[in-house]
């Protein structure tokens, strides 16, 4: 026998509360159509009438599965649930499920609210009773509950049972300020089945103050309740919530988790779980965590040569779970950590085959260490490596010879008598024998500046002759500098991002004491290693 657990999403509500982070309305129609696709439970959309976005996502939300959830708070004293118009707000949006939140914690009731107890149990009484009178599936969210049943276990249950007994078919016990750690979770959660609300009908919100969101959510889990909120890549207030890219994998792929209980999420969909949470980075503009578990760039990647050389073996060495399970995929990085079975499994995934023993693994890995003491890093940027290798090899085509270039910086003032800045970059190059000059400026269709990288990108692309329309759709998508080393040696190192039509994405690298010239080097790897891979050289 397996039982059912409940995953309730909240990225579109708990989720737009990170710093920095405000969903468009399209934008929350793409998240929820991807949460459901995954095969998540409930999705919660926010809170109608609390924001012209909501509300408006509310009325464009889209066919789903799972179902829609709005969020809201209990009535206010001093009216009936029938005559609340925040209430009503709230019921207006017409989703099969309302989850209200309520105080379960004595010092918030009477210092926050600043009423009477009793007043605030009636008042979760009549609203959850207000919601199932309408016809919706009623939840119930007990704010600051763990620390509330810490204070006054008594009152804390209280609240509960207001919620249960007035028909709400979930029961969610909310860590509202993350500080209590997975045992408490565990024990309190047990203490409350025990005193007769039933595990399924209850659920777990945790935050993540501790660092303990995820490990929390699975102690509730040990102790019963079959309900677990959290959001996608750990968004929310402050330090975020319980992580649904890490609790998902957690529950289908590790035991007890995978052999007692069920959820609505499938293999197949599981495959889908690394690109949904890049897709929601993209949307938000953020950079991927690269050390996130199980979706990170570097969850899977393999560094010192002891290993690789293991992975190469048998890749249960040291994974835990094969990476394409949750739609990942295995890094083996160059370092000058690096040994020669590091080296070699990196040429292959490249498409370069070297024998093993070959004088030239110990020439391609002495240069790397030689470059990586200048502030070369190649475990992030592998098209670089690869280029590097490829150079030792004698396997790199020599596509353009770049001559001479410069950049200028000019501040002038426009026609509306304000100083802005201008970027322009000249770049020759020979190709085919033939010398060809290049001009580009960086300004933007809206008249502002993009800077002296982005001009020096332009105009390099500009003009390289059979090889133009081969780069065409190449973007530079991040652009990372880190000055290395310090002091009066200092140099600059720029990492570059650049991804193409094709859905390619790859790192380079450039070092310099001059933050234009190691950008340029980035850039020029950037172009070469798509041209390596758009031309016959090597293997698509």
């Amino acid at each position: 026998m397996t039982d059912r657990l409940y995953l309730y999403d909240t990225t579109l509500r708990d989720g737009q509360q990170t710093q920095g982070v405000q969903f468009s309305t399209p934008e929350k129609i793409r998240i929820a159509q991807a949460l459901d696709s995954l095969g998540v439970d409930y999705i919660e959309g926010g809170w109608p009438g609390a924001n012209p976005t909501d509300s408006a996502f509310f009325d464009a939300r889209p066919d789903t599965r799972a179902r829609f959830t709005a969020f809201g708070m209990t009535k206010r004293t001093g009216r009936s649930a029938e005559n609340d118009d925040v209430l009503a707000a709230v019921l207006n949006a017409g989703t099969p499920a309302v989850c209200l939140v309520g105080k379960t914690h004595d010092f918030h009731v009477t210092t926050a609210l600043g009423i009477s107890l009793e007043d605030n149990t009636e008042n979760i009484r009549a609203s959850i009773a207000h919601v199932k009178g309408q016809g919706r599936e009623a939840l119930f969210d007990a704010e600051h509950f763990f620390d509330g049943y810490k204070a006054n276990p008594d009152y804390a249950l209280d609240c509960l049972c207001a919620a249960y007994e007035a028909g709400a078919r979930w029961i969610v016990l909310c860590d509202t300020n993350g500080g209590t750690l997975p045992a408490e979770v565990g024990r309190i959660t047990a203490e409350v089945v025990a005193a007769g609300i039933p595990g399924d009908r209850l659920g777990i919100h945790c935050h993540n103050d501790t660092e303990n969101a995820v490990a929390g959510s699975l102690a509730a889990v040990d102790a019963g309740a079959r309900q677990i909120q959290g959001t996608l890549n750990g968004l929310g207030e402050r330090c975020g919530n319980a992580n649904l890219t890490t609790l998902i994998p957690n529950l289908l792929l590790k035991e007890p988790y995978a052999s007692l209980y069920v959820t609505g999420i499938v293999p197949e969909a599981l495959r889908d779980l690394t690109r949904i949470s890049r897709m929601l980075d993209d949307i938000l503009n953020r950079v991927p965590q690269r050390q996130a578990p199980y979706v990170g760039a570097s969850a899977f990647a393999h560094k010192a040569g002891l290993h690789a050389s293991a992975i190469l073996k048998d890749p249960s060495t040291y994974e835990h779970i094969d990476p394409a399970t949750v739609g990942n995929a295995r890094i083996i990085p160059m370092s000058n950590q690096a040994g020669q079975s590091n080296l070699r499994r990196r040429l292959a995934e490249a498409g370069i085959e070297v024998p093993e023993g070959s004088p030239a693994l110990a020439r391609i890995l002495e240069t790397v260490k030689e470059r990586e003491a200048q502030g070369y890093t190649y475990d992030s940027a592998q098209a670089s490596f690869e280029l590097l290798a490829r150079g030792e090899l004698g396997q790199l085509p020599e596509f353009f010879e770049v001559k001479r270039y410069k950049v200028t910086v000019e501040r002038r003032k426009n026609k509306y008598n304000r100083m802005v800045s201008l970027s322009e970059a000249v770049v020759v190059v020979k190709v085919d024998g033939e010398k060809k000059l290049s001009v580009s400026e960086s300004m933007d269709e809206a008249g502002c500046d993009r800077g002296p990288v982005n001009a020096l990108a332009r105009a390099l692309a500009k003009d390289l002759g059979p090889y133009s329309d081969l780069i065409i759709d190449m973007r530079l998508v991040d652009f990372k500098v880190r000055i290395t080393q310090g002091g009066t040696d200092a140099v600059t190192r720029v990492i570059i991002d650049s991804e193409d039509g094709a859905g390619r994405r790859w790192s380079t690298v450039g070092v310099s004491p001059n933050i234009v010239d190691a950008s340029f080097d980035a850039l020029l790897d950037a172009i070469v290693w798509k041209l390596v891979r758009e031309t016959a050289t090597v293997p698509a």
